[in-house]
């Protein structure tokens, strides 16, 4: 199984709020220039949570999305879910082969059957895509809930991180370029401001998770995912690198 980047199979506007109301809770608990009661609703858009809390002047960026995933907690806890799924994946692609030959047993033989054995066979199949759509979908909700779960709690911990670092680094906000324009109001930014690798730096020196063994590119999850056609199929899904 090819590991994929995380943003493929990531609830991306659960991700928003997710990370929009933790920094700006850290944000808001840890710095006097925080505005009393100001507490983030879940129902507000993510962007409104992003404020600035700072007594400083810059403005920086940070791809939260690649700080989280790229630190060395992240890569250790996603490369396990990973392993772990890995038996389903291989259970949904035997369900697959079996529908994939059913479906070319009918093709090929349909014409040579009578009514009644057609029926069956066509039956058979309608049958067992269902059952297999079913499981696609149980599987890969499965599996976003879980990497959900893995991202928030490395998100809390980073959370100060962040804060602290920009408090200290003098700048008057930060935002999160996770997502490219125009899923996010950020239309273009430069990379002087950015603080991802230090953040994750100062992260990985405080959690004390040991760097992965070098095996090339980082290791991001990848999950069961049904394709569109007539074929369902479970398939790895697209890379997509982080915005620049």
């Amino acid at each position: 199984m090819t590991s994929k980047f995380l943003r493929s199979v990531l609830a991306i506007a659960v991700l928003s709020i997710i990370i929009g109301l933790t920094i700006s809770a850290f944000a808001q608990t840890g710095s006097a220039a925080a505005p009393a009661g100001g507490a983030s609703s879940p129902a507000a858009p993510a962007t409104s949570t992003l404020m600035a809390t700072g007594t400083g002047s810059k403005l920086g960026t940070i791809n939260i999305e690649q700080a989280v995933v790229g630190s060395n907690e992240g890569q250790r806890d996603f490369e396990a879910l990973r392993k772990k799924l890995e038996p389903k994946q291989n259970e949904l692609k035997s369900q697959n082969d079996e529908l994939e030959a059913l479906q070319k047993q009918f093709q090929t033989q349909s014409d040579k059957l009578n009514d009644d054995a057609r029926a069956t066979l066509q039956k058979q199949i309608e049958t067992k895509k269902k059952s297999f759509d079913r499981a696609v979908q149980d599987a890969q909700e499965d599996f976003q809930n879980q990497q959900k779960e893995i991202f928030q709690r490395i998100l809390q911990k980073m959370a100060p991180v962040i804060v602290k670092h920009a408090q200290d680094s003098g700048f008057a906000m930060i935002v999160d370029t996770s997502n490219p324009w125009p899923q996010s109001p950020i239309l273009w930014y430069g990379e002087q401001g950015d603080i991802t690798k230090a953040v994750v730096d100062l992260y990985n020196t405080q959690s004390g998770v040991p760097a992965p063994a070098a095996s090339g590119a980082a290791t991001k999850p990848a999950g069961p995912r049904p394709t569109t056609g007539a074929t369902p199929k479970p398939a790895a899904p697209k890379s997509t690198e982080p915005p620049k």
